[in-house]
């Protein structure tokens, strides 16, 4: 099952009525607080459902995305979604991006055109790249999983057969999130051809080593206290790390549940992304995992990686590596990331969240490019 075939996003307008009786007919919990301080507060998530049943156009998104040309294919018996979008430029560099949870390929729509056509936004034609960019295996388009067992070195497998599938012979990879965990395992396969990985996050830590907290910079100091918010907050890495069989059968069968939990990263554990985060592309996302009853399947590979210790394990990484630290997201810390990583670039961003492709997509793409003409 090799095959490469077209895919087109054409979700059935029964899709979308049944969606909005579901919405109007949300049973909703008694409000405890009107703050953050027991989670998602009931007001904030009625104003996204309002939004999601009377103003938000999914088929706008559903356009926008069907610009791109998007495939199916089966890798190691499991269906893989993906977009391919080859570049003008005739020595473009292939580089494979991955998206994280609780977020979908629309991630990367920001990003896309300057990445692929820089010569159309005004950058240096000479660094371009040919992208293609792939549902995980369980989420959206991608999925539900047909089987157990896929962590993110799993991943990292399939995302290398992917790319030779495509005809590449060498190729670059980048990622936020899961995203981060899976091109962090590529570095660590090291198939041949992989050029080099580009990091949001490299998620490493103290390990009582003498002095190693003297040699941190003010700006890695200062992201022990993200830190400390998200060890105080976060439930949702918890539950999907242990039990996310059981919290699918919410998340499939209630489009309010699936929006909910998602907001948990999107707006963050105290709202602070309530003023900030795009909305209708937030609902795009929460569309996606709710189409394809996905929100149960996405949570699987929490569960996988702490069984195999994928993705966060400080095994030799000796590809080339790129990181971006962006201020209002888990800071990684360059000593402690270099303990077991081919660290060759790294910067310390201005501004900037966990989704740094939708909300800093200006200084991702300026990173990705620097980092990628170091190592192609």
């Amino acid at each position: 099952m090799t095959d490469i075939v077209p895919f087109k996003i054409e979700i059935p307008q029964t899709a979308l009525t049944d969606l909005k009786e579901r919405l109007e007919m949300t049973r909703w919990p008694v409000a405890a607080t009107t703050d953050w301080s027991h989670g998602q507060p009931v007001h904030f998530i009625r104003e996204l459902a309002d939004r999601w049943l009377h103003d938000y156009d999914w088929r706008a998104h559903e356009a926008e995305l069907n610009r791109y040309p998007q495939f199916m294919t089966q890798i190691d018996g499991q269906t893989i979604h993906f977009l391919h979008i080859k570049s003008p430029e005739p020595n473009a560099f292939p580089l494979i991006l991955t998206h994280g949870w609780p977020s979908t390929i629309a991630e990367f729509l920001k990003v896309i055109g300057p990445l692929s056509n820089p010569r159309a936004h005004g950058l240096d034609a000479g660094i371009a790249f040919d992208l293609v960019i792939p549902s995980l295996p369980g989420y959206g388009f991608s999925g539900p999983l047909t089987q157990a067992g896929w962590d993110s070195a799993r991943v990292a497998k399939a995302w290398d057969t992917l790319m030779k599938r495509l005809g590449y012979t060498e190729y670059g990879a980048q990622g936020g999130d899961v995203g981060a965990l899976v091109s962090k395992e590529l570095g660590i396969l090291a198939p041949e051809g992989l050029r080099g990985v580009h990091l949001q996050q490299i998620f490493a830590f103290p390990n009582g080593t003498p002095g190693e907290m003297e040699k941190l910079t003010p700006f890695e100091l200062e992201g022990f206290a993200n830190l400390d918010m998200f060890e105080k907050y976060n439930g949702y890495q918890v539950i999907q790390s242990k039990r996310p069989g059981t919290l699918a059968y919410g998340l499939v069968d209630s489009p309010v549940a699936q929006m909910a939990w998602n907001t948990e990263l999107f707006f963050g554990f105290e709202g602070q992304g309530v003023e900030t985060v795009d909305r209708d592309l937030f609902l795009a996302h929460a569309s996606i995992y709710w189409f394809t009853a996905t929100g149960g399947s996405a949570a699987a590979i929490y569960l996988e990686d702490t069984r195999s210790g994928s993705g966060y394990r400080e095994a030799e990484n000796r590809t080339p590596t790129g990181v971006a630290v962006f201020p209002w997201d888990f800071r990684s810390v360059r000593t402690f990331a270099e303990r077991a990583n081919n660290i060759v670039h790294w910067t310390e961003m201005p501004y900037g969240g966990h989704f740094a492709a939708t909300d800093a997509p200006d200084l991702l793409v300026a990173d990705i490019r620097a980092f990628f003409e170091k190592v192609r």
